[in-house]
């Protein structure tokens, strides 16, 4: 069994600074890819940025020279630093990690999700 646990959501005024953490716990071998989505309500997940096993990090454009996405070591934690930020950047931050655990097969694990509020 794999738990993905986020913290780190909060209110923040326009301009402002968060930092998003995620950790993942139980069976795992490796941690081949992590990421960062968000969701409005009434809208599909979106993703946001990416860190491969490798250590490769890509972004949306949306958020490109704003976010930055870093982790610890190979298997985490993972977190997203997000400077500048503005009230499109409200939503419901959701951590995603793509673990091999003790079978042959890797699977897409999710946290509960973290509330970003951006007031203006």
């Amino acid at each position: 069994q794999v738990q993905v646990v986020e913290s780190g959501g909060g209110l923040v005024q326009a301009g402002g600074s968060l930092r998003l953490s995620c950790a993942a716990s139980g069976s795992i071998r490796s941690i081949n890819g992590m990421g960062w989505y968000r969701q409005t309500p009434g809208k599909q997940r979106e993703w946001v940025a990416g860190i491969s096993s490798g250590g490769r990090t890509n972004y949306a454009d949306s958020v490109k020279a704003r976010f930055t996405i870093s982790r610890d070591n190979v298997k985490g934690p993972v977190y997203l630093q997000m400077n500048s930020l503005k009230p499109e950047d409200t939503a419901v931050y959701y951590c995603n990690m793509r673990v091999l655990g003790l079978g042959p097969y890797e699977y897409d694990y999710w946290g509960q999700g973290t509330q970003v509020t951006v007031s203006s």
